[in-house]
């Protein structure tokens, strides 16, 4: 009877162990197999020419000569230059920091690659409102694309207080 007992017993433990097993394996081999969704970026591919109510053609950055050829809809007012500040606090500043001086001013910026000093007249000169539009919106080498979480007209607003940044 005892040699009953220990037997069944054993079995019971092997279930058991065969059994925690298979949940580690699942619980490990899940997460490789799930797909990664991150914030930002689209999950499908939309179809070419497709442009969503009430919004503009967003150019893939592949194409950002093309963009860059696009004048900025929206004068540079004080209204704009207001909102565009106000949308930089919200996106920009934890890369480029608060005075868009760049390096590593930013709360995320030290974490990773120092980013550019969006202040310098020089780097103004060289890039169109197009160009600026196109990065803020289809997003760069580093830099996350912002095309759904900001309006194109937004991104214009972010345009012309840059602008105005480096006139400074």
């Amino acid at each position: 009877m005892k040699y009953v007992f220990l037997l069944t017993l054993l079995m019971v433990v092997a279930a058991g162990g065969v059994m925690g097993a298979v949940v580690v394996v699942r619980w490990s081999d899940n997460m490789t197999q799930t797909p990664r969704i991150v914030p930002g970026e689209r999950v499908f591919t939309m179809p070419a020419g497709i442009v969503p109510r009430g919004g503009d053609l967003i150019l893939p950055k592949e194409q950002r000569d093309v963009a860059a050829k696009q004048p900025n809809p929206i004068k540079a007012s004080g209204a704009s230059v207001t909102v565009g500040r106000e949308r930089f606090q919200t996106f920009c500043v934890p890369c480029h920091g608060p005075e868009a001086k760049g390096g590593t001013t930013g709360l995320v910026a030290t974490k990773f690659i120092p980013t550019p000093d969006l202040t310098n007249a020089e780097l103004q000169k060289q890039r169109t409102d197009g160009y600026w539009h196109s990065y803020i919106v289809a997003g760069g080498a580093v830099m996350p694309a912002y095309g759904e979480a900001l309006a194109s007209e937004e991104a214009w607003h972010i345009v012309n207080y840059l602008r105005a940044l480096a006139q400074r």
